[in-house]
């Protein structure tokens, strides 16, 4: 292979799979009687390693927690949806902000699935999430360290 050929960035996507899954309603059954619309958290976290050369795993969570309107929780949903992505030829700067961004962006749709289906099979109403940003989150976050490191000089 060519010097040229190395340089080429890649990208590629060698597999996507669910690390962790769980669901827990700690009330039921009486939380199936309970009325009013639930309060809705959810939490968003990524996380990433290098697996060798090229290949890197990234690992999205989102945990969703509902609560009557008396705060007892009615269900808790996480799901970590993984994916194995090739990444190469690129800056470490874009490596940054591909595992950032657009590997979590190719993740989330696997991920509101399986969290939907996990409430529904909890025979609680169906739940869409709304699209994420990842974009945008990852730009806050730079911001954010980049103020964090300023103050600290």
């Amino acid at each position: 292979m060519s010097e040229a050929g190395d340089s080429q960035p890649k990208f590629a996507i060698q597999r996507v799979y669910v690390k962790d899954i769980s669901f827990e309603s700690p009330g039921a059954p009486e939380t199936f009687r309970v009325q009013g619309k639930p309060s809705v958290n959810l939490d968003l976290n990524t996380k990433n390693q290098a697996l060798g050369e090229g290949l890197w795993e990234v690992n999205l969570t989102l945990t969703l927690t509902a609560k009557s309107e008396d705060e007892k929780t009615l269900y808790l949903a996480e799901v970590q949806q993984a994916g194995i992505f090739e990444i190469s030829g690129l800056q470490p700067e874009m490596i940054e902000q591909t595992l950032a961004s657009l590997c979590p962006s190719i993740l989330f749709p696997y991920a509101r699935e399986n969290i939907d289906g996990l409430i529904v099979k909890g025979t609680f109403p169906p739940l869409m999430l709304a699209p994420v940003n990842f974009d945008a989150l990852y730009e806050q976050a730079k911001l954010a360290k980049e103020r964090q490191e300023a103050s600290v000089q």
